[in-house]
């Protein structure tokens, strides 16, 4: 254990995570629609080995595909039908801006969100997914296209290692979330607005932040990304978030500046849990509208044991998998 453990996260730390992915599944809720030939049950009909239905024989259909018990039955000729198995890449966005950079249990969010895309990355590469991510600094975002390649996915974990240090500073490889000339920090809803148009219809993404910037841009943007992709979010937060400390005077600061917080308030307290709970609700919301998987995750909780658990697969989808070798 490193002597700023919780604070930051190594790459060694993240590696470890291969071991704790063996029973995180990212299953398709759906059939894929993506073009590469993979494992996955697709929408796409063709010669596969996923048998989908038979019917009358048409010109041009092949020969070899002539179902002979149904000819048989109905007196006409038919032929089968099969989905083609393809791939279907995943690809991991982590929120590690400033805001994340905040914890009272185990660790800040921005190692819980590393950790939990770790092992979510491991999962995915080892369940034989192309794996990519994206990760968003107070700099701009570092983007690593989905391959399967172990080196890839070392880098993606390299860049978020490097990305829960204090004191980041931009690399020359960092492009802003945002249109060219605008100043303006990274946004989510830039990042995944920048998603939306490069990545290809059935991949699945993966949004771990706070989602501390949940405006109507963001849910526009998400909304989108939804229609083009298979989308699910990791709601990252503290408990110190969603519920005020216990009654008393506390000091607080924000690195510069120090002030006095008396918490005794019952008025304070509630519109201090009000806050959280808006921004947690209007999440779900937009989640359940636009068929977005959900999942809550706090610091202090194992990652990989709230990933293995079967309110994960439930929020994910997790089914019998269509893998072509099953």
């Amino acid at each position: 254990m490193h002597d700023r453990y919780g604070i930051t996260a190594t790459v060694d730390e993240l590696v470890k995570q291969r071991g704790r992915a063996a029973h995180v599944h990212l299953r398709p809720r759906a059939r894929v629609r993506t073009l590469g030939s993979g494992g996955y049950e697709s929408t796409f009909r063709g010669r596969g080995l996923e048998f989908d239905e038979a019917r009358i024989y048409q010109p041009g259909d092949d020969l070899r595909t002539i179902d002979w018990r149904v000819t048989a039955r109905t007196g006409r000729v038919h032929t089968k039908l099969f989905h083609e198995e393809r791939e279907r890449p995943v690809l991991l966005v982590v929120d590690q801006r400033p805001g994340m950079r905040f914890g009272t249990r185990d660790a800040f969010k921005s190692v819980q969100a590393a950790r939990a895309a770790a092992t979510l990355a491991w999962a995915a590469r080892d369940g034989g997914d192309r794996v990519g991510g994206m990760v968003i600094t107070a700099n701009g975002c570092r983007e690593i296209a989905p391959q399967r390649s172990r080196g890839r996915l070392l880098a993606f974990l390299r860049a978020l290692g490097d990305a829960t240090s204090e004191g980041l500073e931009p690399a020359s490889h960092e492009a802003p979330c945002v249109a060219s000339g605008d100043a303006a920090p990274p946004s989510l809803a830039g990042a995944l607005e920048r998603i939306r148009r490069v990545q290809r219809p059935g991949t699945l993404v993966v949004i771990v932040s706070d989602f501390a910037d949940l405006d109507e841009d963001a849910e526009r943007a998400l909304s989108r990304l939804a229609a083009r992709c298979e989308v699910g979010c990791i709601l990252v937060y503290d408990a110190l978030e969603a519920d005020a400390p216990p009654d008393g005077a506390y000091r607080v600061s924000d690195g510069r500046r120090v002030a006095s917080v008396f918490t005794g308030d019952r008025r304070w307290r509630a519109e201090y849990a009000a806050r959280f709970a808006a921004r947690r609700d209007r999440l779900a919301d937009l989640c359940r509208r636009r068929r977005i998987a959900l999942l809550p995750l706090r610091t202090g909780e194992d990652c990989a044991e709230v990933l293995r658990a079967d309110r994960f697969a439930r929020a994910f989808g997790a089914r019998t998998p269509s893998r072509a070798h099953a």
